[in-house]
């Protein structure tokens, strides 16, 4: 299991807004906060954009061609509306007529041999959240940025103590999860789930291109960061923002994921998070030394590759990917279309 405060990097090379979080690792919260009958009553929040509900068709595929052979692709998106209800009839039916299904890329990080998630970490791990030496978000943000976070914080987390010590980019990360349950918006895997159960009743084989990171001495390596800072204020600042301003944004852009409007979802801009909090992480010394710094063109070279041989051995194959690497200068589509590839968009 991947602990929760290694996501931002692991899965950012993957999608700039979010990728569905997986199992949290354990977590000391109950210790941190104060009981939920004292938290301080938050203020109501209104959004202009009723998030959509029910059943919804969702995007249509693209397709990538060559040969004959046809790899269609489906994007997906995260946050989506929490009471949708994906329609997955169409996309059922292709999985059903091909040789493979294709997951997004995942990344698995292993401590000689032993999963980093393994309860031996847990300490670390959770110490690892927090500033060095005890210092509390007060103590190592600017002070305009602190009073904007207190502002925000008591909008969505109330009065919770224990974020107060977390990592800015972290602390960060929790007021984001709490601004979009309150915006009705929802990190589940919807589409995962229902591709996974209609390859099981098609029978038909699964297969996600893997990234294996192997840190040699996680304790040391843990221990180090833990007594190391990061230069996360750019990450924290970006996520402030969406929080702040982004909110109807991202609610119009799930609605647009879940009715299928690809327009009016590639022409609603947003503070995208993703890259200043990816380049935070990727540049701290845990991240140098376990050679997390070529991860992204590693996960898109895995994932690449398996697209490549299920276009070779299959007449049809169906991919899901984030949203954010199907379309765009950095979507591995592009790449593909380079190699000699005909990429057609949904009509």
């Amino acid at each position: 299991m991947t602990p929760r405060w290694l996501l931002p990097l692991l899965l950012a090379c993957c999608a700039p807004v979010a990728a569905a979080p997986s199992d949290p690792a354990p977590s000391a919260a109950a210790a941190d906060t104060l009981d939920a009958d004292e938290a301080m009553p938050p203020d109501t929040v209104v959004l202009d954009t009723i998030v959509v509900s029910g059943a919804q068709p969702g995007p249509g595929l693209w397709k990538v061609s060559r040969d004959g052979r046809v790899l269609w692709v489906l994007g997906t998106l995260a946050p989506l509306p929490k009471r949708m209800a994906w329609n997955s009839r169409d996309v059922e039916r292709r999985i059903a007529a091909s040789g493979v299904l294709l997951l997004p890329p995942k990344v698995s990080v292993a401590a000689e041999g032993a999963a980093l998630g393994g309860l031996f970490l847990v300490p670390s791990l959770l110490k690892a959240r927090n500033n060095p030496d005890g210092e509390l978000l007060q103590d190592v943000l600017p002070a305009a940025d602190y009073a904007r976070w207190q502002r925000l914080k008591a909008i969505y987390l109330g009065r919770d103590r224990g974020v107060e010590k977390r990592r800015p980019f972290l602390a960060a990360q929790e007021l984001r999860e709490k601004a979009f349950d309150r915006a009705d918006l929802s990190w589940r895997d919807v589409v995962g789930r229902e591709v996974r159960r209609a390859a099981r009743r098609a029978d038909v084989p699964v297969e996600q291109p893997e990234v294996s990171l192997v840190v040699e001495d996680a304790k040391a390596a843990l221990k180090d960061f833990r007594a190391s800072g990061i230069d996360d204020l750019a990450c924290f600042r970006k996520t402030l923002d969406q929080v702040e301003n982004d909110l109807d944004t991202l609610a119009s852009r799930a609605n647009a994921w879940a009715i299928g409007d690809l327009a009016a979802l590639e022409a609603l801009p947003y503070a995208d998070n993703a890259k200043a909090c990816t380049d935070a992480l990727l540049g701290s010394g845990l991240a140098q030394r376990s050679g997390f710094s070529d991860l992204p063109a590693r996960v898109e070279a895995a994932w690449l590759q398996a697209a490549e041989k299920a276009l070779a051995t299959h007449a049809e194959s169906v991919a899901v990917l984030p949203m954010a690497r199907v379309v765009g200068e950095r979507g591995y589509l592009k790449a593909l279309e380079a190699r000699g590839y005909t990429v057609e968009a949904p009509s």
